[in-house]
């Protein structure tokens, strides 16, 4: 179970993310794009992602409308992205959808797992890991 004080610090950074997104808007040079849309409240999401020649994930936005949870989880992920290579963008994702659904994460590193670990607190409504997980989806399409 979640300290309270934990579970009020995670919910000031979604809003923070939510109210102030990241990388927030189209990124013109984009070679990879990909659009998530979940129907059952609305979300969509829209993901570029500029992939080197090494294979490394130079620049990632993302725009669209959606809920706080949502428009938080694609501005995390945004952050966490760059500098990456599609397989350690895909095992990020690999992490972040299991912290979402209440399962046990054991091979994430330290800092990316303190970054995602806010989103845990989605696993206690599950209506809502879609929200969290849209533009993660979005981006593996991309890739």
């Amino acid at each position: 179970m979640m300290d309270a004080n934990l579970r009020e610090l995670y919910q000031e950074i979604i809003l923070d993310h939510s109210r102030h997104p990241r990388h927030f808007g189209p990124l013109a040079d984009a070679n990879h794009v990909a659009e998530g849309f979940n129907p059952l409240c609305g979300d969509r999401v829209k993901v570029y992602l500029k992939v080197d020649e090494a294979g490394r994930i130079a620049e990632a936005n993302f725009e669209g409308r959606g809920c706080a949870i949502s428009v938080a989880s694609a501005s995390l992920m945004s952050e966490l992205l760059k500098g990456r290579t599609v397989e350690q963008a895909e095992h990020l994702m690999g992490g972040c959808l299991k912290l979402v659904k209440g399962e046990a994460v054991d091979d994430l590193a330290g800092a990316d797992r303190e970054t995602l670990e806010v989103m845990a607190g989605v696993s206690a409504f599950p209506m809502r890991v879609k929200c969290a997980t849209l533009a993660w989806h979005a981006m593996k399409s991309a890739l």
